[in-house]
């Protein structure tokens, strides 16, 4: 009998070292096992989510201003609807089609209802049920990675009504699925039920996230550090290793793809996936983003001028909690954020390295998170404890007056700035002058079947729908010189245009591309709409006689 009471003792230790005293002092909310049986969880979400959407819906058409990316990947998106192949021109491998495959996936109901609304400003609306998903997402992940409720819901609004978030996530990004399936593989990582199919699921996710916009694949090592703590030490291998090859193996479909149809190597007479590679890492670099001179520069200045809490204030955050790992619960939990906070701006500040605009919408998920890490451990360490019997009362009074005066200096601050970045998000019309545009060239044109325009993408899809000749009557102004199978259409160059659709973009990218640019010099404006910089122009084609073409 005697000889039983180690083991007895041993069985006991664990109920020992129950957490309740910790769990009493630092006043956390544990997530529930099951986020959708928490009520409060569920109250506190729908009503964040209402919040996003209506404010990232209100006047989604009109501001910001159409760009030429959004009207590419929905033209890309319509030529799949159409069964036209995976490109409205040839597909040279710029991105991975499964981007656009979903953007297809999305608009197919509307754009069957109403083929004319297959436009940019209009299906804009899609990318709403993205922005819910994303932000909901965040709302998981903060709650799954031991935040507070309070801090999660912080998260969430960061990433949802920052004014840069309302401005980015409105558009037609690749970058915009690609964060929804990025943070779709951090939840799975951190599933609290460390099932093995939630870690394969993550590198199925994760994968999905690279073939959508490829530069995903930084923030992989983010993904299984979430996997590596996450994970049941006993089943942590099989995880990895799970999570691992189905990302590879998903990953690969894209060369795989590219190698059954004979386009993987260049060769004469077709595209390949080796020179969009080379094309991507060769592409002339915008500078170092801290030199004041460089594209870069510009860029982050366009960042800050719609939100410096965001960016600044997660940056700080995430190098914090890097630091401070060690000892601190909240920056053990968030380290996978973390870490894509820091690779991201690494990325960023490569000197001779392209910088496009959207490319902050891949770190704004986990700004937002960690932002909201490092707010909840300055509220944990302020009010970490009850009054105990020899703290004096106005030491406690003291704490909570410094939280209670923390928290309003960051809503004197921040508010007012959102208030105004929102107020013009939903009351501008930035889009004037191209729906005037597009009106003009579906009304005053006698015969848009015959007829032959360079215009952007933007308005691409609106002068099909007026009845131009997709691909040879409207021609996306980059084909008119970089396209073969456009150029050999033209064998007099801009001889063989009537019009020139003159919108900043056109304006701006001529320099580089002579047969625009000649386009440009031989005609004259019939039409301008908007005033400045922002102006589109209607420019018909002169002949060498000196009349219209």
């Amino acid at each position: 009998m005697t000889s039983t009471l180690p083991a007895v003792t041993t069985l006991k230790v664990p109920a020992q070292r129950q957490p309740v005293p910790t769990q009493r002092s630092t006043s956390r909310t544990e997530p529930p096992s099951r986020l959708r049986s928490s009520r409060p969880d569920l109250i506190l979400c729908c009503l964040l989510l209402v919040a996003i959407l209506v404010v990232q819906g209100w006047n989604i058409a009109d501001y910001p201003t159409l760009s030429d990316d959004e009207g590419t990947y929905l033209a890309q998106a319509w030529a799949v609807q159409e069964g036209r192949g995976l490109a409205h021109y040839t597909y040279w491998y710029d991105h991975p089609p499964l981007g656009w495959i979903q953007i297809a996936l999305l608009t197919w109901i509307p754009a069957a209802l109403s083929p004319d609304s297959m436009t940019v400003g209009t299906m804009r609306a899609a990318m709403l049920v993205i922005s819910a998903v994303s932000a909901v997402l965040v709302y998981v992940l903060g709650r799954r990675l031991s935040l507070p409720r309070w801090a999660a819901g912080l998260g969430m609004v960061l990433f949802g009504l920052s004014p840069l978030s309302v401005v980015l996530q409105r558009e037609i990004f690749l970058d915009n699925l690609a964060v929804m399936w990025t943070l779709l593989a951090f939840a799975l990582a951190a599933s609290p039920s460390r099932h093995l199919w939630h870690h394969f699921g993550a590198g199925i996710a994760a994968a999905t996230a690279v073939l959508t916009k490829e530069t995903m694949l930084f923030v992989l090592p983010a993904v299984f550090v979430t996997m590596w703590r996450h994970s049941h030490r006993d089943t942590r291998k099989f995880a990895l290793t799970g999570a691992v090859t189905a990302c590879a193996l998903i990953g690969l479909s894209y060369p795989l793809f590219a190698l059954l149809k004979g386009e993987l190597f260049p060769g004469s007479g077709h595209v390949s996936l080796w020179d969009g590679i080379k094309y991507q890492m060769t592409r002339p670099g915008s500078g170092f983003i801290l030199d004041q001179g460089s594209g870069s520069w510009g860029v982050l200045q366009s960042w800050l001028y719609y939100d410096r809490v965001l960016i600044v204030g997660g940056l700080a955050g995430g190098l914090l909690l890097l630091l401070t790992w060690r000892w601190s619960v909240t920056a053990r939990a968030l380290a996978g954020p973390s870490c894509a906070v820091v690779i991201l701006a690494l990325v960023a500040m490569r000197p001779s390295g392209y910088l496009p605009a959207m490319y902050v919408i891949q770190a704004l998920p986990f700004l937002a998170l960690v932002l909201a890490g490092g707010t909840a451990s300055v509220a944990h360490a302020v009010l970490r404890r009850r009054r105990s019997e020899g703290e004096k009362r106005y030491v406690t009074g003291a704490r909570y007056a410094l939280a209670a005066v923390l928290a309003l200096a960051a809503c004197a601050y921040v508010v007012p700035r959102w208030y105004d970045g929102a107020r013009t998000a939903v009351t501008a019309d930035a889009n004037a002058p191209y729906q005037a545009a597009s009106k003009w060239l579906s009304t005053e044109v006698a015969d848009p079947a015959s007829t032959r325009v360079l215009v952007d993408d933007a308005l691409w899809l609106d002068l099909v729908h007026a009845g131009y000749e997709p691909g040879l009557g409207a021609i996306w102004f980059y084909k008119a010189d970089l396209d073969p199978a456009v150029t050999k259409t033209m064998p007099r160059g801009w001889k063989d245009l009537d019009y020139v659709v003159a919108s900043p973009t056109v304006r701006r990218d001529a320099v580089d591309l002579p047969g625009v640019r000649a386009a440009m010099e031989h005609s004259t404006p019939v039409a301008v709409f908007g005033t400045g910089d922002d102006r589109v122009e209607i420019r018909q084609i002169q002949t060498a006689s000196g009349g219209v073409r």
